[in-house]
């Protein structure tokens, strides 16, 4: 016994005054589960699993491959939502919501949308004890549903265009391995469906819809992307032609981010879709559908997290700056009262502030658990900081520590805010752009592919090639086929090619 309380002491003498502080006055379990026991770089997967469980951004449900979404997670989620609200209306798009049961003989209209849908769809079958009459799709797409109602309310060229948005839940079921926020049976998102005169209008929403998101993606969550068009092979189902934006993850797949789809007029001959033209003679509708969901929080996660937890960009952080008192006996109050006073002006200049007064938690631990929770500055402040009118600001990104009077703080804030907005970006930017490799034949096609990277190689955009391509690389497919139109002989057969990106895929 003597032995064992010898070797718990050389432990605890062993510990810094850092590790000491960081734990909290819990009972030995729960200490053990607060911090990562993973490294990004080692087991980049589980650190994955563990970043979504220890900050508390999901939770696993009784439905297999459900998740459910914490307050933290559905509070980014709520960010998104308010930033495409915005810039979609200012489009004139307007939201309506639509139901989550199709009709068989409804789904079934379209019959190349119903082909690459039919493997994930869940079906109602019975209501209570009663088999009903015709089966019911729960919704993994509304194209159908949506698309019957409008071909009963467009008459005319006045009608025109038609711009709605519903932010709704989907469900598909057909997958192997869920992954909270990357791939679950039912997943948050938005979907926008326009119906329009002409191609050329058509054109300008898919693309107007593509930059919204751009702007989302690398200005809000800091994460570069690659734009073009999908392959035939990768494109949406039943649509003329679908573009997408990309990224790369830190482990070398591929991120399929958002697409935005000209649908021409599949859909409108399938669903009646017309409309009386401005030269008296009638004519098929064209139409756009467009979407971004809730892997985007995924992306946000492994693009920006690090060996200490989530790392969130200011910009879609739901706390933005956490104020820590550091409180010492007589002292205390005195401390408090000056928190108080600087978290409630902080508030006031518009940032989104938590002032942690928490007393049954050690200052080092509420250090180690906003740093695990991503939130991007921590203002920490002592009995010794309000006698020199200065408090300790720390930065999440790059845990740099600096002092900042007082009458400073809002200031400096706004300052480092952007800093870490900024620097985040830039430091995906040169991991993104490290990543991307030319291959001038198929040997170099298939090593950049081994190596992880996203490989630019001219392909003749046949399904038979890229079927090829994906058999004799282990699964990696072309992701984008970028606007430039750059031409080439395809790497595969030699016929004249555009210039593709490939690479693996989540």
């Amino acid at each position: 016994m003597q032995k064992k309380d010898k070797k718990v002491k050389e432990k605890r003498a062993d510990r810094t005054p850092e590790s000491k502080a960081a734990e909290p006055e819990k009972p030995a379990k729960d200490k053990q589960q607060l911090g990562l026991t993973v490294k990004k770089s080692e087991d980049f997967s589980e650190w994955y699993t563990q970043v979504v469980s220890k900050a508390e951004l999901a939770d696993y449900s009784a439905v297999s491959g459900c998740m459910v979404f914490r307050p933290d997670s559905y509070a980014v989620w709520e960010r998104i939502q308010s930033f495409l609200d915005t810039r979609f209306k200012s489009l004139g798009v307007r939201n309506v919501y639509f139901p989550m049961f199709i009709p068989e003989s409804l789904f079934k209209r379209e019959s190349e949308h119903v082909a690459g849908f039919k493997p994930e769809v869940a079906w109602v079958t019975m209501a209570g004890d009663t088999e009903l009459s015709e089966r019911l799709a729960i919704r993994p797409t509304s194209e159908t549903i949506m698309y019957d109602s409008f071909g009963k309310w467009i008459r005319s060229w006045r009608d025109l265009p038609l711009l709605l948005n519903q932010w709704c839940s989907v469900v598909r079921w057909e997958f192997k391995y869920p992954k909270p926020f990357l791939r679950t049976r039912e997943f948050l998102w938005q979907e926008g469906h326009t119906v329009h005169e002409s191609k050329d209008d058509a054109d300008r929403q898919a693309m107007a819809a593509l930059n919204i998101y751009k702007e989302l993606i690398e200005d809000v969550l800091a994460i570069p992307v690659l734009a073009g068009k999908k392959s035939e092979a990768e494109k949406f189902a039943g649509a003329l032609y679908t573009t997408a934006l990309e990224s790369l993850m830190p482990d070398g797949r591929c991120l399929q981010m958002v697409t935005s789809h000209n649908l021409g007029q599949n859909f409108a001959k399938a669903f009646n879709i017309r409309f009386l033209g401005k030269d008296g003679k009638e004519a098929l509708a064209w139409q756009t559908s467009w979407g971004a969901t809730t892997r985007l929080i995924g992306a946000l996660i492994m693009v920006h997290g690090d060996d200490k937890g989530l790392v969130l960009p200011p910009k879609i952080a739901p706390v933005q700056v956490v104020v820590v008192p550091i409180v010492f006996g007589d002292d205390k109050e005195g401390v408090l009262i000056k928190c108080r006073a600087l978290a409630s002006q902080l508030k006031v200049a518009g940032y989104s502030v938590v002032l942690d007064e928490r007393s049954n938690y050690s200052p080092g631990w509420k250090f180690n658990q906003w740093e695990l929770k991503g939130v991007p500055l921590r203002v920490e402040i002592g009995p010794k900081d309000v006698q020199a009118g200065k408090a300790v600001v720390v930065r999440r990104d790059s845990r740099a520590k600096e002092q900042v009077a007082f009458r400073e703080l809002a200031k400096r804030c706004s300052e480092l805010l952007a800093s870490i907005q900024s620097d985040l970006f830039a430091k995906a930017k040169r991991f993104l752009d490290d990543s991307i490799v030319d291959a001038k034949d198929w040997k170099g096609l298939m090593k950049g592919i081994e190596s992880m990277k996203i490989v630019k190689a001219f392909f003749c955009n046949s399904t038979e090639c890229e079927a090829g391509i994906k058999e004799s690389s282990g699964g990696a497919s072309s992701r984008v086929i970028p606007f430039d139109g750059k031409k080439g002989p395809c790497v595969r057969c030699g016929k004249p090619g555009v210039l593709a990106c490939f690479g693996k895929s989540y």
